[in-house]
């Protein structure tokens, strides 16, 4: 499994930007039937809307991906400590670019696995994870790896696919999707996050756009 995602991600990367941020006519298409219509863009402000430009502490993006949501956002977060991870090597590299690019210094990128973060515990005050958890294999291994490495007080902001709220994307997730090793069964629905969520945080945020899931959420 963790063989095929990471050729998926290679495969993709010339293209990958463009299709989440409905950069062409295909995305566009790629966007109605897979998330019902969702602007991914607008949605991606929202959850970067909750982190402050001012923000002093240490946080952990995860996957961070091609970091085409992220970078802008980054280059006013100029006194935070990030560390962005990611388990494509071709994602991070890509990442990096742009990072360079925009005069980013403050940014340690990393490849990795989210199942076994190589951080210490109550390490980050912010967990980001962007377009990731309908990604990962072993979703609960992700959960309890964020909640460990997260401080008490700090808070995980998530966007991503789930399962039952619009048809076709569900049958395109479960075949397409995950023949090509873009997403990973078995998908949680809304519910179903608010039970991963509900014994250890306070949910902050939580909501539902098309079969898009956006949520923040404090540890408690």
């Amino acid at each position: 499994m963790a063989d095929k995602i990471k050729k998926s991600y290679k495969f993709s990367k010339s293209f990958y930007d463009d299709a989440i941020t409905q950069g062409k006519w295909w995305s566009k298409l790629y966007f109605k039937l897979l998330w019902g219509g969702v602007d991914d863009n607008e949605i991606a402000r929202r959850v970067l809307s909750w982190i402050p430009d001012d923000f002093k502490d240490k946080m952990l993006d995860v996957p961070v991906g091609t970091a085409v949501f992220t970078t802008e956002k980054y280059k006013r977060m100029k006194q935070a400590d990030i560390t962005c991870l990611d388990y494509s090597q071709d994602m991070l590299e890509q990442a990096e670019y742009r990072f360079r690019g925009a005069g980013i210094t403050n940014i340690k990128t990393m490849q990795g696995d989210v199942g076994a973060l190589p951080f210490e515990e109550n390490t980050f005050d912010n967990v980001l994870c962007m377009n990731g958890l309908h990604v990962f294999p072993n979703k609960d291994k992700a959960y309890s790896e964020i909640l460990r490495t997260l401080k008490s007080g700090g808070e995980l902001l998530a966007c991503f696919y789930i399962a039952g709220e619009q048809r076709v994307a569900d049958w395109l997730a479960k075949t397409i999707m995950t023949r090509m090793g873009w997403f990973t069964p078995p998908f949680d629905t809304a519910d179903d996050v608010k039970h991963r969520l509900e014994p250890y945080y306070d949910i902050l945020d939580f909501h539902v756009e098309g079969a898009m899931l956006y949520f923040r959420a404090k540890k408690r």
